[in-house]
């Protein structure tokens, strides 16, 4: 079995434009896969009379959705994180069963999860923070989400094998083609069969269940070197403890999320009601789109550097860790940029409420205010999951939501209300960008890790910024 050109460029051509060529297309999915999310928001923000109470039953879903997620972030960056180092170390085989694992595991756990979340609804829903006015709206869209759980697992994790195998250019297709699909479906769903947010659920997962039929018939072209077919699918226990160790970073950074969600929700509502709840669903559609343009580009750097570490290319690894960070860090400068000088313009695609886009906005230029250093925080624990070391990327994540953004959000708000909430966000994100930079430095400080020599009078990140190294 040969190496296919794809997955040898990744050993040998430019950073730069390997770079550009599989984060561009990540960047573009991950923008859809946003702007996907916010187009039910804002249609559900236009249904006459109940836009506002629908925005706040939707915003509650996020822990539960979350929640979901964590498991298939778990199996599909781990799958994806692992295909990647397998194919740098030439174990083809390898990387084949580790795809047909990551349908199988895809399969249990989304059932899995989607029964336990239908039979289980109701208390889940109110305990995440669903009031008397906002729990029926929260039902109904989260009902038909369940019952699509293994739709939508299937989908995202097969979305990041395509990357993995070197399919860039397909994943983003399929990722477009859910938002075109979904931004047709939605208001014929919700206005013309006047199904309101249940109809919004409904045209999330046919647009999924397109993508997935999509994605599944690439995957299984008999002339790709990685791809779908018979006799790969059987749990092999070395494989899922492997993917189950590589994915437990993202797995434990969207279970916190999970956590820090309710505890906004919460704090929200004791201190600004429904309409503070309809808010933070705003500025998370708006803000979470920067923060998935940066995922992207960490989308892009994770093929590479999981490859070229595999290989022992580290002066590979440096160049796209490098590359990524100062993209991420212009990315989350965009960000600040928007939310705090022209915050209206964005917040007046989900309401026309005079009340509830006065509060969007204040919260949204709270939330950001330190946002152009959070990119440098993204890219550095994603560097540290791409090259296989999960115990970093967990510390890195988990520290963020649980040992700093936990606490604040008890303390904060009991103090400045509901600006505490935002408050708490935004300066957990900066000193978990200033760990993430002392985890690096110390990473690189030790030689043996990635056969580094100690350069005297120089830091080590001034070196991987503006020296270029030979590798001893």
């Amino acid at each position: 079995m040969q190496t296919n050109n794809r997955t040898k460029e990744l050993g040998t051509a430019p950073i730069g434009a390997l770079l550009m060529k599989y984060a561009l297309p990540a960047v573009v999915a991950m923008m859809a896969s946003s702007l996907y999310n916010m187009v039910d928001r804002i249609f559900i923000g236009r249904i006459p009379d109940v836009g506002t109470l629908s925005l706040g039953g939707l915003a509650v879903t996020f822990p539960v959705m979350n929640l979901s997620a964590a498991f298939g972030a778990m199996i599909g960056v781990g799958s994806s994180t692992l295909m990647s180092i397998k194919q740098g170390q030439k174990d083809y085989e390898g990387a084949e069963r580790t795809l047909g694992n990551l349908v199988s595991l895809n399969v249990i756990i989304g059932f899995v999860i989607g029964a336990l979340g239908l039979i289980f609804i109701h208390p889940l829903l109110t305990f995440f923070g669903a009031s008397e006015n906002t729990y029926q709206y929260a039902y109904e869209y989260m009902f038909i989400i369940l019952l699509g759980n293994v739709v939508t697992h299937l989908y995202l994790g097969l979305n990041s094998a395509l990357r993995a195998t070197g399919h860039p250019n397909v994943a983003m297709t399929a990722t477009i083609s859910t938002v075109v699909i979904n931004s047709i479906l939605d208001p014929l769903f919700i206005f013309t069969f006047n199904m309101g947010i249940r109809g919004a659920a409904i045209a999330t997962i046919l647009a999924q269940l397109v993508a997935l039929i999509f994605v599944i018939n690439r995957l299984s072209n008999k002339h790709d070197l990685i791809h779908l077919h018979s006799g790969i699918f059987g749990l092999k226990k070395t494989i899922v403890r492997h993917i189950f160790s590589i994915g437990l970073s993202p797995f434990c950074m969207q279970l916190c999320a999970c956590l820090v969600v309710i505890l906004i929700n919460k704090g929200l509502t004791r201190h600004g009601g429904d309409l503070a709840i309809a808010a933070y669903g705003i500025v998370n559609g708006i803000t979470f789109l920067f923060v998935m343009i940066v995922m992207g580009v960490c989308q892009g750097m994770q093929p590479i550097a999981g490859f070229n570490f595999g290989a022992k290319q580290f002066d590979r690894v440096d160049e796209v860790l490098k590359k990524s960070i100062i993209l991420a860090t212009i990315i989350m400068c965009s960000s600040f940029v928007i939310c705090e000088f022209l915050p209206q313009y964005p917040v007046r695609l989900f309401t026309s409420d005079p009340a509830l886009t006065s509060l969007t906005i204040d919260g949204m230029r709270l939330i950001v205010s330190l946002s152009p250093i959070v990119g440098f925080q993204i890219v550095t624990g994603n560097f540290f999951q791409s090259i296989g070391m999960a115990k970093k990327s967990i510390f890195i994540s988990v520290s963020r939501q649980l040992v700093f953004l936990t606490p604040f959000l008890l303390i904060f708000p009991e103090i400045w209300g509901t600006n505490g909430v935002w408050l708490s966000i935004a300066v957990s994100d900066g000193i978990s960008a200033i760990i993430a930079g002392l985890m690096l430095w110390h990473f690189y400080k030790n030689k043996n890790q990635m056969r580094i020599p100690k350069v005297r009078k120089a830091s080590v990140l001034h070196r991987i910024f503006f020296h270029n190294r030979v590798t001893p």
